[in-house]
């Protein structure tokens, strides 16, 4: 049996080639939008990709199903028989074993992160047949985590949900042997659960001893209560609530992708101002020192297409302004597995050719910790902490206001405009993603903190924690 991890970092998702020698053939499981690295790894090791499938509908990134499907004739998509579909596949059972050569797969129903997800146990025939070497397990257990059941409903349907993935735990995962390698679909950086390890493989007898929510099995409630820890679960960016509707619909293939063109300065401005959207790709601190008015400023790196996909309207044409040329198709990919289109051009010469061609000018005031404790305690700032929870119910400016980043968009009329706006976040990367768009949005000028909390607590300012509430462990409303 031929195995290869594909890591995303971008979107802390691993996807699969698993391939039989003998016959040739190949599965893909959770295959990313941009397929090219299956063909290439299939193509090296003389395997043809028979086989694809998802291990659910996913909430963080468009599947490349369909891309698969158009690049390999003769291609079997599998799919869950109890998800409602809308692509052509052949429907996969609980219990169902395909062999694929000296490769057996035993298909698994383990619903909980999703009702209708699938996890896929392996059995190399070559080394024995009946014992399981390795589980692709989607969402149903990663690395010191379990992937989390709140996204498809309220609170009552993630009630349901966590009930139902602990039944999973308890009869489908937790019977299987401690030796069994699990390779999760969700990995470090992924927002689908609160506390995933950096490694990106585990086994089922090391999550059994050491998984802090695995512990509770034995106690639905406790198990539930455990899973839906608000104070724990990442916000949920809002081009989530898209991704998963297409993914069980079907994704539309690219076909032949044109190449983004290259815009005179007049040009980008011209189409700036017939309404396309800027997206700064460089790091806050050059966006700091002077954008084009109106940009947007996501830097490129580890999370650009989250938060990319929290500021960007749905559909938006997207004008790029890079730190090199070489980065277009690195940004373009990234906008095109979250369901963007591509951009409709970027800026030559980048802000250089900007600023000598006399274009007006904006920049994001940065401000000190240090800078910020003094406007505090003198009373002339008010301060956004754009956080996850998890990191506000560590510890927080007592007299920061609370919205996680993902949220801002829909809740901009809650921030205070009465006196200048000190953002915060960890670091001050996603607090200049927040200040481009309060910016953007008609709001005063905010401040970027630079170093964000880190160098508040490294100054050794005062933080408080927030103090859970309520039986279920959830934390207080800030």
């Amino acid at each position: 049996m031929w195995f290869e991890q594909f890591y995303l970092e971008g979107l802390g998702h691993a996807s699969y080639l698993v391939g039989d020698e003998a016959t040739g053939q190949a599965l893909v499981f959770d295959p990313r939008r941009d397929v090219d690295v299956y063909h290439g790894a299939a193509r090296a090791q003389g395997l043809r990709i028979a086989y694809a499938a998802d291990s659910h509908g996913h909430n963080d990134y468009l599947s490349g199903l369909g891309e698969l499907a158009v690049r390999e004739p003769g291609l079997e998509v599998w799919g869950s028989a109890v998800a409602q579909l809308g692509y052509a596949h052949r429907p996969l059972h609980d219990g169902e074993l395909i062999e694929m050569g000296e490769v057996g797969i035993e298909v698994l129903h383990t619903p909980g992160h999703t009702p209708e997800h699938l996890s896929l146990l392996l059995y190399d025939r070559s080394a024995s047949a009946d014992v399981p070497a390795l589980m692709l397990s989607g969402g149903a257990l990663l690395v010191g985590d379990l992937a989390r059941p709140d996204l498809l409903g309220g609170s009552e349907q993630a009630r349901e949900a966590a009930q139902v993935f602990c039944r999973t735990i308890q009869t489908k995962l937790l019977t299987l042997p401690d030796h069994v390698a699990v390779f999760p679909t969700h990995v470090a950086g992924s927002l689908c659960g609160g506390n995933i390890g950096s490694r990106l493989s585990t086994t089922v007898g090391y999550e059994r001893r050491t998984n802090a929510i695995l512990a509770g099995v034995d106690s639905t409630e406790g198990f539930v209560r455990e899973c839906l820890r608000l104070d724990n679960l990442p916000a949920v960016p809002p081009y989530w609530r898209r991704m998963r509707r297409q993914n069980l619909r079907g994704v539309t293939p690219l076909g032949v992708l044109a190449e983004p063109p290259a815009l005179s300065v007049t040009a980008f401005a011209d189409k700036q101002g017939a309404g396309a959207l800027a997206l700064d790709t460089r790091s806050p601190e050059a966006f700091s020192g002077g954008h084009s008015p109106g940009a947007l400023n996501v830097g490129l790196g580890s999370a650009f297409a989250t938060w990319a996909g929290t500021v960007l309207p749905e559909g938006a044409d997207i004008l790029l302004v890079l730190d090199r040329p070489d980065d277009l198709w690195e940004v373009t990919w990234q906008l095109l597995r979250i369901g963007y289109p591509s951009p409709i051009g970027w800026l030559s010469g980048g802000m250089t050719a900007w600023r000598t061609a006399a274009r007006p000018i904006q920049t994001t005031p940065q401000i000190t910790v240090h800078e910020l404790k003094a406007q505090l305690d003198s009373g002339q700032v008010d301060v956004l902490d754009v956080r996850q929870p998890a990191e506000w119910a560590a510890g927080h400016i007592e007299a920061a206001m609370f919205i996680t980043g993902a949220e801002l968009p829909g809740r901009l009329d809650e921030v205070p405009t009465d006196k200048s706006l000190a953002v915060i976040c960890g670091s001050g990367y996603r607090s200049s993603v927040a200040a481009s768009l309060l910016t953007r949005e008609g709001r005063l000028p905010p401040l970027n903190v630079a170093g964000g909390m880190t160098a508040w607590q490294a100054a050794g300012y005062p933080t408080i924690p927030e103090i859970p509430c309520g039986a279920d462990g959830a934390a207080a409303s800030p």
